[in-house]
């Protein structure tokens, strides 16, 4: 669902008419909204909200981010990297496992490195206590609790490498460790967060008055229209005063949610055991998340299959046979050139891409509804794959 204000229609009929194919386009209007969403969480409860790299990472958009947003949490040396660079607010990192020569890489630049376990903690302790810079040091917690359906998702799915059990973490002497990080939410409303930190405080509770902060992690969808803003503030407001603790989150689909289109066009129609469009966008190599969550992405104007007159699976350009973007219905016949707008795009798209086959990378395209004009900021070519390769 999209925001109020915003004349949807319009802005997808002129993003087609102005975009080249196969385009992201990140609809900076909407961008805004979010983070709007995002700031009057902070406001109220004095909670920092971090932006998940991992998630969106388009950095031309970062101007209009970084005001509001307190900084960037990085799953890499790269994202944390890129997080000092062009959004230069606090930056968080953590990883499964670090390399020696990536901590003392991230040192100058991280302001908290989280570790997956206390034992990768000590192994580093040296290193990070004789460094000029000293970041906050955090664990990830696993609370064993699952909230994700979706095994691939699941942060705490048994035999997860993700985060260290209470019950291993406090074994040990908690000195040095400034906060607690855990992560078990995918595209959430905050009734999961409820039952997940119910489960955290009676497992941790009594340690969390030893701690500076507790990050709640990303997987909040919160600029959904049915979350329960008001039950997210209500959690952060206790947290916060009875352990005395900053809180952080950090989603990543939540800042660019219904945020971004693929704009793609049809290349070819033919019937066989029904109708089949091949477009210039491939489910494989621009949006992997199809096929891994899987899931079929909604096509502005379009149906399910027998919903409308003409009935079509959509597949992308690849040799892959599963390349496949979903089975759709239209009011009228698609024909060789039409664009079609597949929503909400911006987020796990861009940051998963690939150019298996040799496929050409989407342009990537900005457009502001206030002076109906699409911007071209990013284009690929054949250097671009050639230079991932050697």
């Amino acid at each position: 669902m999209m925001q109020q204000g915003i004349n949807i229609d319009q802005s997808i009929q002129a993003i087609c008419q102005q975009a080249p194919t196969p385009c992201y386009v990140i609809d900076l209007e909407i961008l805004q909204k979010n983070v709007v969403v995002l700031d009057q969480i902070q406001q109220r409860t004095g909670a920092k909200i971090l932006l998940a790299l991992k998630g969106y990472a388009a950095h031309a958009t970062f101007t209009w981010l970084q005001p509001k947003l307190q900084g960037v949490c990085a799953s890499s040396l790269h994202e944390a990297i890129l997080g000092r660079e062009c959004f230069n607010k606090e930056v968080h990192a953590y990883a499964p496992a670090y390399k020696t020569e990536e901590i003392a890489l991230l040192l100058p630049i991280a302001d908290h490195i989280l570790f997956n376990r206390y034992e990768q903690w000590q192994r580093f302790a040296k290193q990070i206590h004789a460094s000029t810079h000293k970041p906050s040091i955090g664990i990830r917690i696993n609370p064993e609790h699952s909230e994700v359906t979706t095994r691939i998702y699941d942060p705490c799915a048994p035999g997860s490498r993700l985060g260290t059990t209470p019950e291993q973490l406090f074994q040990h002497d908690l000195a040095g460790i400034d906060g607690l990080h855990f992560h078990t939410l995918c595209g959430s409303n905050a009734d999961a967060l409820e039952r997940t930190l119910a489960v955290l405080e009676k497992k941790c509770g009594h340690y969390l008055y030893q701690m500076q902060w507790l990050n709640f992690g990303g997987g909040h969808h919160i600029t959904r229209a049915d979350y329960d803003i008001e039950l997210l503030c209500q959690l952060i407001t206790y947290f916060q005063e009875t352990y005395q603790l900053q809180i952080y989150l950090e989603p990543g689909e939540a800042v660019a949610l219904n945020a971004g289109y693929l704009i793609t066009s049809v290349l070819d129609t033919f019937e066989h055991h029904g109708n089949i469009a091949i477009v210039d966008a491939s489910a494989s190599a621009h949006m992997p998340d199809v096929m891994e969550m899987p899931y079929r992405p909604e096509i502005y104007g379009a149906g399910q299959r027998n919903e409308k007159v003409y009935g079509y699976q959509l597949g992308g350009q690849t040799c892959l046979a599963g390349d496949v973007i979903g089975d759709y219905s239209f009011d009228a016949p698609l024909i060789p050139g039409q664009k079609l707008a597949l929503m909400d795009m911006a987020h796990y798209s861009m940051v998963k891409n690939n150019t298996f086959n040799g496929i050409n990378l989407p342009c990537i395209a900005v457009y502001e509804a206030k002076t109906n004009k699409l911007k071209v900021i990013k284009k690929f070519g054949y250097q671009d794959y050639k230079n991932r390769l050697s």
